[in-house]
């Protein structure tokens, strides 16, 4: 048979992608776990175009972050600082909130990654709506605008979560899906550094929106980009067995939290690391407050940030391949590290007070969000049964949003007590989780478990 010049390129990208996805699982054997012989010889491929879909996607929840970025933006807009406290609790309550919703509608699809794309698809073109707003309004016409369109952006995340962790599932061999999320994060934390070198070198002290404007639109067409790459991933029809409405999903899910207390306990630990996240617009705050920081701080802070990510992924999702729980349980003790030091600014003579040293709390903060987001996804993942996978993620992710919005009203505490108090409660949260993480079954083990 003759190989034309296309059927030779297409093998020698086969041939690529099937050494890397080699060397990064260190597996040569292509043992695949959990998922059917058809999918498993397409998963080097997938693995290759799922890596891709997360470098774009890390690079752009970065250089758009509702916890750095957009609050600077808020601010050089004139917008209420009040505004600000709203834009974490909008971000992720809002992304998890429909998932109950949602899960039996995908449900009913055989093939599901349609649903990240068309999702990915909206996420890009609310960042721009995003810039034309900061172009266009100012003040809190501007605030309400970018609020409005993150709550369009969060709600298609919503959509696209409950699809990535099938399709992942499906997809991906159990074994190396950890190791892929730490994949995804490293790559996009190193375009990250990059990204924070210029905001630190080049944006000075000044408030100029084009320079926001212009980090709005890359990280559109990153997500555009990250949805181009999903479509390409090849996935096998799936079971379409089950499929219930939104009352029947709200039903089975209440059912689910009375049957599998093991799952119950699962939600209680994320939603109390939660805070691990939820603490870190208040670490700029704090930042400014106690180092006199000015707009210049930001790239510095997400290069530290951004340095954690690059740093810990890799070890997190080896780590997590072996247990994920441990690895929840760990980045929440590295979070309450992060509290400690912060804290102990309030006593530092005052020449440690600046942006560099600061700078060392946003880097073990990074370096415990990265840990508890790569544990607690490839828990869910892992352990949750192949039929029910999405009802599981939609009740987790719907319960966290509901304690996520109402996180918003935190913020009083700071009004009232100071920002130091409110990361001190942080830090107790933390621990909670912490103990809860810890009690947990392995992954593999939830559902058996009382």
């Amino acid at each position: 048979m003759k190989v034309t010049g296309d059927t030779e390129n297409s093998l020698h990208r086969s041939r690529t992608a099937q050494n890397l996805y080699e060397f990064i699982t260190e597996d040569d054997d292509n043992a695949c776990e959990a998922i059917p012989e058809s999918a498993c010889k397409e998963a080097p491929g997938n693995f290759m175009l799922n890596a891709l879909n997360g470098t774009s996607t890390k690079l752009a929840e970065q250089i758009a972050s509702p916890g750095l970025v957009l609050p600077w933006l808020l601010s050089a807009l004139g917008a209420p600082a009040g505004l600000s406290g709203f834009l974490v609790p909008v971000s992720k309550g809002g992304s998890l909130l429909p998932q109950l919703v949602i899960s039996g509608r995908i449900r009913t699809f055989k093939v599901r990654k349609w649903f990240w794309v068309t999702a990915g698809t909206i996420q890009a073109l609310a960042l721009v709506l995003m810039a034309l707003s900061a172009l266009l309004f100012e003040g809190i016409t501007a605030g309400i605008a970018i609020l409005v369109f993150l709550l369009i952006f969060s709600l298609s995340s919503g959509v696209g979560s409950v699809s990535f962790k099938d399709v992942l599932a499906k997809t991906i061999p159990k074994g190396k899906r950890g190791t892929l999320l730490s994949v995804r994060a490293t790559a996009g934390g190193l375009l990250t550094l990059a990204a924070g070198y210029y905001l630190y070198n080049y944006i000075g002290e000044g408030e100029d929106i084009t320079l926001y404007i212009t980090l709005l639109l890359v990280a559109a067409a990153l997500w555009f980009v990250a949805a181009l790459f999903f479509a390409f991933i090849k996935e096998y029809p799936g079971a379409t067995d089950g499929s219930r409405n939104a009352l029947q999903e709200s039903r089975e899910g209440w059912k689910l939290l009375k049957a599998q207390k093991s799952f119950t306990r699962f939600i209680l630990a994320r939603a109390m690391l939660l805070s691990v996240m939820l603490v870190i617009p208040f670490y700029s705050i704090f930042a400014r407050d106690i180092t006199g920081a000015d707009i210049s701080g930001l790239g510095l802070f997400m290069i530290f940030n951004s340095l954690a990510m690059v740093l810990s992924s890799y070890f997190w999702g080896r780590f997590s391949d072996r247990s994920s729980r441990l690895v929840m349980a760990s980045g929440g003790l590295v979070g309450m590290a992060g509290c400690a030091l912060a804290l102990s600014f309030l006593i530092l003579p005052e020449s440690w007070h600046n942006a560099w040293a600061f700078s060392g709390v946003f880097f073990i903060a990074g370096f415990a969000h990265a840990g508890i987001r790569l544990g607690r996804k490839t828990y869910l993942v892992d352990a949750a049964p192949e039929t029910e996978r999405p009802l599981y993620v939609a009740v987790s992710n719907t319960l966290v949003g509901i304690i996520t919005v109402a996180s918003a009203a935190l913020g009083f505490i700071a009004d009232l007590m100071g920002v130091a108090w409110l990361i001190g409660f942080f830090a107790l949260m933390m621990l909670a989780g912490v103990v809860l993480a810890y009690s947990l079954p392995e992954a593999e083990n939830m559902t058996a478990s009382p």
